[in-house]
């Protein structure tokens, strides 16, 4: 029988194939009163099937496991309709791979040894539609795309952007930058809710999964430093 969360409770699929860190993250995970861990699975080849039947709203995957790894678990379930959301479990020393992931529209990264108060708020953020990335992360992951200095990423970039409006450019750029909603809305003096209706546009026109993947899009463009 697939798990029901109720109303208000976020719903957490484990994928990690190792017994000892999914019991950790479950331990961890329980004692927030507004999360329940629905499934675990040990390896990315069963996520489809433990989605389907029990609709998490989150997904924390390992990317490293033996037969499919997180990567192409990640990649293969964003493209499915109404997919959860997926949280990217990793190390530094994963920075490539964390790339591909967040561009197969995972919503950021947790690193192993993550505090755990910080999981279970990334968790609540994530199921909100908030992007999980720290500035240093950020800042570390765009100098990677930096440096891969690809003219014809650059130039792909440009030509998706080129399908957006002067206002939804804009604010696509202040989300590049890193800025919050409100902090946009102060730059470009339009209200909060306005700033929203661009994001969900820029979004949409751009057939983009979240905010993440739209400040990866203006990097490869080469407008934000």
């Amino acid at each position: 029988m697939a798990a029901v969360t109720e109303p208000g409770v976020v719903g957490v699929l484990i994928v990690d194939d190792d017994p000892l860190v999914r019991a950790g993250l479950v331990m961890m995970l329980g004692g927030a009163p507004d999360i329940r861990v629905v499934g675990e699975a040990g390896d990315g080849s069963k996520v489809a099937a433990m989605v389907a039947r029990h609709s998490p709203d989150v997904v924390l995957m390992d990317i490293r496991m033996p037969v499919v790894d997180g990567l192409a678990a990640t990649e293969a379930l964003r493209k499915r309709p109404g997919a959860p959301e997926v949280i990217v479990l990793t190390t530094f020393d994963a920075d490539q791979h964390v790339l591909r992931a967040l561009r197969a529209g995972a919503a950021g990264f947790l690193l192993k040894d993550t505090p755990p108060w910080e999981i279970v708020d990334a968790v609540r953020q994530v199921a909100k539609g908030l992007p999980v990335l720290s500035p240093a992360v950020t800042r570390r992951l765009m100098a990677r795309v930096a440096e891969s200095g690809q003219d014809d990423r650059k130039s792909a970039a440009c030509q998706r952007l080129g399908k957006l409006n002067a206002r939804e450019r804009g604010v696509a750029l202040e989300v590049g930058r890193g800025l919050s909603n409100a902090e946009i809305a102060a730059a470009l003096h339009i209200s909060v809710p306005t700033v929203k209706t661009h994001v969900s546009s820029v979004l949409t026109k751009l057939d983009l999964n979240n905010r993440v993947q739209i400040a990866l899009l203006v990097h490869d463009a080469g407008l934000v430093d």
